[in-house]
């Protein structure tokens, strides 16, 4: 029987020649990673174990990006034991203040992962690193601490659902206004543990950008990971980065799916997700007039340098509207400072937004643009639960940074087309 691209992945780490969809294995793991709110509880769980090193101190990585620069003594507190536990343990890729970045932005930007990679983080994004071709997943802190441990990890392999991408997108659509359309269509639970695999010829007209925020949402169906079909643009981007030696695992022709599923990439248009379910889908033309009280452009999912630039080009030139806050969160120092040397970061001051550091601070409702009640926020982030960015009566509405960008121009929610009528023909 043949193997999808992430059954694939998991045999070569198991030492089997063949595995299928409901199968236990024990996988060697090329990455382990953690932040400054799942790592604390991993070290601990690692204490308990008894041992005094690492299975590998450069496949263990601890990024400090939810709370940081530290907000209160907890997280401080918190960034204190990572810090010490690195030192330690002599952990090459110990990324802290000025240095970090927010993880699933930094991991790829810094090449610690490659196609063909089999990673787990304490962290349910994880799975963003499926756009490079790599086996990534989210697990638990108890998890990670035996990851570190033993460097191994044990799996049910998933089964799989195949997303034929065919089609160019139109103008302003990207990578969220795919997955948002996806996630619409197939409900937060269509993909429940199972693995989205993406192909077609389509992907020859999606970024890597687009590709990783793509992936990154896979969770959001609740996939167990989602995984791109390894092409030139992902190659030129892991050479680019010094990622190692990829290893390239395509689908088998007899590979076997759940289910596969055709999406025309030319007609998907601009999309926002309603409170509070990541499915909650509607284009423009389905809903009223909505105004918003905060806009939030950054975070794992959309705050890499091509999000910038989206939302800087609709920005360029306008003022934000009167009592919106708009706060924009380059994701990694290195997107921060090629953002300012290209003059990103101006357009955003004098439009009347904030620049922050790198951090996850808003979207987990942590800080640096927390809701009050009543109050409605669009965000490029990619949950929107109840109280999930403050007060349990606020809402978010997640969109692409077009999206979010042109919102903060207007003041409601609005459709970059609406900005740039052309863009619709």
């Amino acid at each position: 029987m043949g193997m999808t691209m992430t059954q694939k992945i998991l045999a070569a780490h198991s030492g089997e020649k063949n595995v299928e969809a409901g199968q236990l294995i024990l996988a060697d793991l090329d990455l382990v990673l953690g932040n400054d709110i799942t790592s604390p509880v991993a070290i601990k769980e690692f204490a308990k174990l008894g041992r005094n090193s690492v299975f590998d101190k450069n496949k263990v990585t601890m990024i400090m990006d939810h709370f940081v620069p530290n907000k209160d003594i907890k997280s401080a507190e918190q960034c204190k034991t990572c810090r010490d536990f690195c030192a330690e343990m002599d952990i090459t890729h110990f990324y802290d203040v000025g240095k970090m970045g927010i993880e699933h932005a930094l991991i790829p930007e810094k090449g610690l992962v490659t196609a063909g990679s089999c990673v787990i983080g304490a962290d349910s994004h994880t799975c963003t690193y499926g756009a490079l071709g790599a086996f990534s997943t989210g697990v638990g802190s108890t998890d990670m601490a035996f990851g570190m441990a033993a460097g191994k990890a044990w799996f049910k392999v998933p089964s799989a659902i195949r997303f034929v991408l065919t089609g160019k997108p139109r103008r302003y659509v990207s990578g969220k206004d795919i997955i948002l359309h996806i996630i619409g269509k197939i409900g937060v639970d269509g993909a429940l543990y199972r693995s989205m695999e993406f192909t077609g010829d389509g992907l020859k007209h999606l970024t890597m950008a687009d590709r990783l925020c793509i992936s990154n949402m896979a969770i959001e169906a609740g996939a167990k990971n989602g995984i791109f079909e390894v092409d030139d643009i992902t190659l030129e981007y892991l050479k680019i980065h010094g990622a190692a030696g990829p290893v390239i695992c395509r689908a088998d022709d007899d590979a076997q799916y759940d289910d596969t599923i055709y999406i025309d990439l030319s007609q998907i248009e601009p999309t926002v997700a309603f409170p509070h379910l990541p499915e909650n889908a509607r284009t423009f033309g389905e809903f009223g007039e909505i105004k918003i009280d905060q806009v939030v452009i950054g975070s794992c999912t959309n705050g890499r340098l091509e999000d910038l630039r989206a939302a800087a080009e609709i920005m360029r030139g306008r003022t934000c509207a009167k009592n919106v806050r708009v706060i924009i969160i380059p994701a990694t120092q290195n997107i921060y400072l090629a953002a300012m040397e290209q003059g990103l970061l101006r357009v955003f001051i004098e439009s009347g937004a904030v620049v922050s550091t790198p951090t996850c601070g808003p979207c987990l409702g942590g800080y640096m643009g927390i809701l009050a009640e009543g109050e409605r926020a669009v965000a490029t982030t990619n949950r929107n639960f109840v109280g999930r960015m403050g007060h349990p009566k606020s809402e978010v509405y997640l969109a692409s940074p077009a999206v979010a960008a042109a919102s903060a121009v207007t003041g409601r929610i609005t459709s970059p087309w609406e900005l740039d009528k052309e863009a619709v023909l």
